[in-house]
């Protein structure tokens, strides 16, 4: 079952609005009506096959492209190339919504908007826009290859090449967990030009895919968001034109750091997603399971339970609301893009853990989809930066206020 056309139309208006406006006990009228009509889509659209995306491993290919169409693969893409000119605040708003039908769609429309998107967007020149980002709103996806297999949290230790020959750039290496590398059209790949320099000599590149020399590795097998593919990437003597290096060459560091700050947020968004789902699969459960004569959320444990997934979600997403208006307004926001990752992360592996608890047996079968909501809701502590580090951003943040 698809919006009918006056849903898409009053989407397609908000977007284009570019509705800003934030409090912290409630979103704009626009934003509500933007989360409306997304989780009208989830629940339509995504809810009734999650799980069979999540045992096939399998893309969806229809409800992506029903996505482009209502405007969610340009959020916050400036609506001359076709985008929706959105915030941030509107990017976490529709992820979550869209997370909560289906945490693998909602990585794939988090990653794409947060990572390639919003890059091109602020990044790009008006040619690298035109080939690379206006295709990138509506129909196609984008990627971002920057982890290696010897370098994940420590970007520095990046070892992909690029060596400049005439006018083009000559690509060879691996990278690894690249979200969407087997179907997307084009990807931002980082490389060094020099090793010696470290994270100085790391550049960013714009490449079309398929491209000559570039290859995809197996699609891992991974313990959840399944709907979204990861592979490796393999360059073998990949060129790339001078005119496709994004931002300044040596400047490829800073780019990718500004960038993950951002999509911080989007994964943050996401994990507040699968966590609302895992509460409501968990509350009305309660109301409705019956032990010792009488519905199970009328006993004190099960009540307790249910008051801290609810308090550790609803302060996680305030936290997240935050991070993204003032990324939004200050460009970068490292303590609160790492406090909201950290916070909502967490709160989504505490919450669907507590949902597991509260149903019992029928939580750890997969006739019910709390163990997919606790699967998924794992690798939001991992990517993006995993947790571990964040706390080491946040720590440092709060010695330098206080130097």
């Amino acid at each position: 079952m698809s919006l009918n056309n006056f849903s898409v139309t009053i989407l397609r208006e908000v977007l284009k609005n570019g509705t800003r406006s934030f409090s912290l006990h409630q979103l704009s009228e626009q934003h509500l009506l933007l989360q409306k009509t997304c989780k009208d889509f989830a629940t339509k659209e995504l809810k009734p096959i999650a799980s069979q995306l999540d045992k096939e491993n399998k893309y969806p290919t229809e409800q992506i492209n029903k996505l482009g169409k209502l405007g969610l693969l340009g959020i916050t893409a400036d609506p001359k190339y076709g985008g929706s000119g959105e915030s941030l605040l509107g990017l976490a708003v529709a992820v979550e919504e869209i997370s909560k039908g289906c945490g693998g769609t909602g990585a794939i429309i988090s990653i794409h908007n947060a990572l390639y998107v919003n890059l091109l967007n602020r990044l790009g020149t008006e040619e690298q826009k035109e080939c690379f980002l206006r295709p990138f709103t509506q129909e196609s996806i984008g990627c971002f290859a920057l982890s290696e297999p010897d370098a994940g949290s420590d970007v520095s230790a990046i070892s992909t090449t690029a060596v400049l020959e005439g006018d083009h750039y000559i690509l060879n290496g691996t990278k690894s967990w690249v979200t969407s590398g087997n179907v997307c059209k084009a990807a931002v790949i980082f490389a060094t030009i020099d090793k010696s320099l470290k994270h100085k000599g790391i550049t960013s590149f714009l490449v079309p895919v398929p491209t000559p020399g570039l290859s995809f590795g197996k699609l891992e097998d991974k313990m959840g968001i399944r709907a979204s593919p990861t592979c490796d990437f393999i360059l073998e003597n990949v060129r790339v034109p001078k005119e496709n290096v994004i931002g300044d060459v040596c400047g490829g560091f800073l780019v990718a750091m500004n960038q993950l700050e951002r999509a911080r947020v989007g994964i943050a968004a996401q994990a507040l997603g699968i966590a609302q789902a895992a509460l409501e699969l968990a509350a009305k459960y309660a109301l409705e399971r019956k032990a010792f004569g009488q519905p199970i959320g009328n006993l004190h444990a099960v009540k307790l339970r249910l008051s801290e997934m609810a308090t550790r979600l609803e302060s996680a997403r305030l936290l997240v609301w935050r991070a993204a208006v003032l990324t939004d307004e200050q460009s970068r926001s490292t303590k609160y893009t790492s406090m909201a990752k950290l916070a909502a992360s967490e709160a989504a592996t505490f919450v669907t853990h507590g949902a597991i608890q509260i149903l019992g047996g029928m939580g750890y079968v997969k006739d019910m989809p709390a163990e997919r909501h606790y699967r998924d809701a794992r690798i939001t502590e991992i990517y993006a930066g995993v947790n571990d580090v964040q706390k080491l951003l946040i720590g440092d943040m709060v010695l330098k206020e206080y130097k």
